[in-house]
C-alpha cells in the first residue's frame, strides 16, 4: 500500500491492487479507526466509515489542494 503523503495523522495513500480493470484514480485516507475513498475526477467522497461529516470535508479540501500531486504518484506507481 504506497503511501503518497501523510498529513496531520491522516494517512493518503492506494492499494497495489487497485481492480481488474483498475479503477479510476482515486485515494483512500485512514486515521485511527476510519477510512475513506475519495475519487479525483471530480473530488468526492466514494465511501467512508469512521469520519464525521466535518472531517470529510476538510479531506476532501486537503484531496483537492493536492490533486495534482495525487494522480502524478498514481500515474507514477501504476505506470499509466
Amino acid at each position: 500500500m504506497p503511501t503518497v503523503f501523510r498529513h496531520d495523522g491522516f494517512r493518503l495513500f492506494f492499494y497495489s491492487n487497485e481492480g481488474d480493470p483498475r479503477e479510476p484514480v482515486h485515494i483512500h485516507v485512514m486515521k485511527g479507526g476510519g477510512e475513506a475513498k475519495f475519487w479525483l475526477h471530480p473530488v468526492s467522497v466514494a465511501r467512508s466509515s469512521g469520519f464525521d461529516a466535518r472531517a470529510l470535508r476538510q479531506l476532501s479540501g486537503l484531496v483537492a489542494a493536492n490533486a495534482d500531486r495525487i494522480e502524478d504518484a498514481w500515474h507514477e506507481y501504476f505506470s499509466d
